[in-house]
């Protein structure tokens, strides 16, 4: 089964646009991801929706952050990008008078429950700000020369062949976006 990864995506994303000096078209977007436009516009739908992006039509427009970023958690967007449950495994209730199947239900609802419940708040915990404190601690570890990464500039996207190849890649995909 194929991970969805709308989550590392948007976050992606929004720490790019949080970088970027004004709006980001969905067709930049899409070339900096190797995917659609469309599927862009689609996903940062649920942001805007949110309230954690809005967008602007015509020159000069594009997506940009409209929130605070100290108050978005990792939680938050996962919920705005409408994220599945956070876990797949599942339990058999085909047999619900079977003593053993309701022994094996029981452990399994159980663990995931408490598994759930400490991803739930791990990712309620952490902020964009955080992470956008992350990435400035991360390249100012560098010597910042011309075309750099660093807090306040834009992050590098890939080349149009990375792209490429990015699109190439996404069109095998099926419901990961």
């Amino acid at each position: 089964m194929p991970s969805d990864s709308r989550l590392s995506r948007m976050l992606h994303v929004l720490l790019h646009m949080a970088r970027h000096p004004g709006p980001m078209t969905s067709d930049t977007i899409a070339r900096m991801l190797g995917t659609n436009p469309v599927v862009i516009r689609r996903t940062m739908a649920g942001l805007r929706d949110a309230g954690y992006v809005r967008s602007g039509k015509g020159h000069g427009g594009g997506w940009a952050i409209a929130a605070d970023l100290e108050k978005v958690s990792l939680l938050d967007v996962h919920r705005a990008v409408g994220g599945p449950r956070l876990f797949a495994i599942g339990n058999e209730h085909a047999n619900p008078d079977c003593a053993v199947e309701k022994v094996v239900n029981a452990a399994l609802e159980d663990a995931l429950a408490e598994a759930e419940a400490l991803l739930v708040a791990r990712l309620g915990s952490v902020s964009l700000a955080e992470l956008a404190r992350s990435f400035d601690v991360r390249c100012g570890a560098h010597s910042l020369q011309e075309g750099e990464v660093g807090p306040g500039r834009p992050l590098p996207h890939p080349t149009a062949a990375q792209a490429d190849a990015g699109a190439q890649e996404d069109a095998g995909r099926t419901g990961a976006d």
